[in-house]
C-alpha cells in the first residue's frame, strides 16, 4: 500500500514547473541526524520552484523503531508531496507475537538466514528488501506525473535504486547524495567493501550513470574522486550548513556569564563511536583542578544509540559522572532547541576519530555564536570548519588534562569574551547556512538539460 499526505500540489499537466523525485529512508517524523538535511533539501528544491515528491516509508516505521520528533512534521513545506511507502524490519521486531517459531526457537540461525535474504535483492542487511518497494512506487509516481530529476539520498543506500530505475527505464536523471560513505570507513579510512564485492560494483554502476553526486565534505568527495576518475567533476561537496528557521537563536547581546558555574552543553546522537568515556574523564580532572569549572554542569541531550530506547552502556558513562556535574537530559525536539540552547554558556562538540568525520552538529553549533570545545580527535574533518573561530577550543589529543585545558579556556572565555569576539563568532556560523550550500547546486540542475535518452 502506498500513502499520501502533505499535497499541496496537483500535478496538473500545465504546471511547467519541473518535478522533482526525492528518495529519502529519514524523513520526517525520523528523528535521525540525517533527516535534517532531508527535510532541509525538499523544502529549498520546493522553494526554489520545483515541484517535489519525497518517497519515503511510512510513520509507523519510525514510531516502532527509531523514535521520532513530531515537530519536524510541521516544518515540511506544503508545497511536498510525502509518498509513505511500507517498510519491513523484522530483526529490530520486538513484539515476540511477530516473531516465527523458527526465529524463537533458532535466535542465531534465524538471525543468518534473514541476512542472507535481505541482500538478494540488494546488497544492504535490513534494507535490501525495500528496492522492489520504492522502484514500483516510482514508476506509479512518474507514471501520473512525469519525473524531470531523482534526487536519492543515502543511507540506506538502497534509495539509489529508485532513481536507477526511472534512468534505466525512461531516461531520467539523478543525483546521488551521501551523508556519509558506502563504501569508505570514514573512521578508519579503510574500505568497507571490496572492489570485486557486489557493494562495489553497484556503486560503479549508479556513479556512472548519475548527473552529480554530492559528498558532505572535501575528503570523503577526494576520496570518490580518486576512486572514479572518469567521474570526477560531477562529484560535489554540498556541506550540512544549518537551517535558519531550525537553529538555535545567534547568543546576541547576552552578557558574559559573570561569577555563576559555567553551563557546558551536547545536543545530539551519542554512539560507541563518540569518546564519551574521554569526555567524562576530562570533565572530571578539570572539576578537580580547575577553577574555572567549579560548579560547572555538562548537560548531555539527545538520543544514546540509534534507537528509542538509551544505551544501557552510554547511560552508565554519564551516571558515573553525576556527582561532578554531569547529567543525561534526553531528547530534543526541534521546537524545544532554542530554549535548550539558550541554557548553555558553552556547547561541547564530541565526535567520533576520523579524517572524514564531519558532524551536521558542528554548523549548528555554529549558529549560536557560543565557545565550542572540541573532544575530538585534530585529524576529525570538524576541523576544517571550525578553524578561525574565534571562540573554538580544540583538544590536541584526549588525555585527561588535555580535554581538561581546554574545557577551561573555553569556561574563562563564557565570562571574558569581549563583544567584538561574539560578534566575529556569530558572523563566522553565519556563512554556513544551508541554503548557501545548496542552492548553487539546485540552480545548477534547473539549468542542465532534464531530458535524456534512456540508457541502454
Amino acid at each position: 500500500m502506498m500513502t499520501h499526505a502533505s499535497s499541496g500540489r496537483s500535478g496538473a499537466p500545465q504546471d511547467r514547473r519541473p518535478h522533482l523525485l526525492y528518495v529519502a529512508w529519514g524523513f520526517p517524523p525520523c528523528r535521525g541526524g540525517g533527516v535534517y538535511r532531508g527535510l532541509a533539501t525538499a523544502n529549498r528544491f520546493a522553494r526554489l520552484g520545483w515541484r517535489v515528491t519525497v518517497l519515503t516509508v511510512e510513520r509507523d516505521t519510525f514510531v516502532r523503531f527509531t523514535g521520532t520528533d513530531p515537530t519536524l512534521e510541521a516544518r515540511i513545506d506544503p508545497a511536498v508531496e510525502v509518498v509513505r511507502v511500507p517498510f519491513a524490519w523484522p530483526v529490530h521486531e520486538p513484539d515476540l507475537r511477530r516473531w516465527s517459531r523458527f526465529r524463537a526457537r533458532f535466535p542465531r540461525a534465524w538471525a543468518k538466514w534473514r541476512a542472507r535474504r535481505d541482500t538478494v535483492a540488494f546488497p544492504e542487511v535490513g534494507y535490501g528488501p525495500w528496492r522492489r518497494v520504492i522502484e514500483a512506487a516510482a514508476e506509479r509516481i512518474h507514471a501520473a506525473d512525469p519525473v524531470d530529476l531523482v534526487l536519492a539520498t543515502a543511507n540506506p543506500h538502497v534509495a539509489f535504486t529508485a532513481a536507477w530505475r526511472l534512468h534505466r527505464r525512461h531516461g531520467v536523471p539523478y543525483v546521488m547524495d551521501y551523508r556519509d560513505a558506502w563504501l569508505l570507513d570514514v573512521f578508519s579510512g579503510g574500505r568497507l567493501h571490496s572492489p570485486r564485492s557486489r557493494a562495489a560494483r553497484w556503486e560503479r554502476r549508479l556513479v556512472a550513470g548519475a548527473r552529480e553526486v554530492w559528498f558532505v565534505n572535501d575528503p570523503i568527495r577526494d576520496w570518490h574522486r580518486r576512486l572514479y576518475p572518469a567521474q570526477a567533476d560531477r562529484m560535489h561537496t554540498v556541506a550540512n550548513g544549518f537551517d535558519a528557521e531550525l537553529a538555535p537563536a545567534p547568543t546576541g547581546e547576552r552578557p558574559p556569564v559573570g561569577d555563576r558555574p559555567v553551563v557546558f552543553g551536547y545536543v545530539g546522537t551519542v554512539t560507541p563511536k563518540v569518546p564519551l568515556a574521554e569526555f567524562v574523564r576530562g570533565w572530571q580532572h578539570g572539576r578537580a583542578t580547575s577553577p574555572a569549572l567549579a560548579g560547572a554542569e555538562a548537560r548531555i541531550h539527545g538520543y544514546l544509540g540509534f534507537y528509542g530506547q538509551p544505551r544501557p552502556d552510554l547511560l552508565a558513562v554519564i551516571d558515573s559522572a553525576s556527582a561532578d556535574g554531569v547529567s543525561y537530559r534526553g531528547p530534543v525536539g526541534k521546537a524545544d532547541i532554542a530554549a535548550t540552547y539558550a541554557g548553555f554558556d558553552v556547547l561541547l562538540l564530541i565526535l567520533g576519530a576520523g579524517r572524514y568525520v564531519t558532524s551536521g552538529k558542528v554548523f549548528e553549533y555554529l549558529a549560536t555564536g557560543l565557545p565550542v570545545v572540541s573532544v575530538h580527535e585534530p585529524g576529525n574533518a570538524a576541523t576544517d570548519v571550525l578553524r578561525g573561530h574565534p571562540l573554538w577550543f580544540p583538544v590536541a589529543d584526549l588525555r585527561p588534562e588535555t580535554v581538561a585545558a581546554a574545557l577551561a579556556a573555553a569556561a574563562e572565555a563564557a565570562r571574558s569574551a569581549t563583544p567584538e569576539q561574539r560578534a566575529q563568532a556569530r558572523a563566522f556560523g553565519a556563512g554556513y547556512r544551508r541554503d548557501l550550500q545548496l542552492d548553487p547546486r539546485i540552480e545548477a540542475l534547473r539549468g542542465a538539460p532534464v531530458a535524456v535518452e534512456a540508457a541502454s
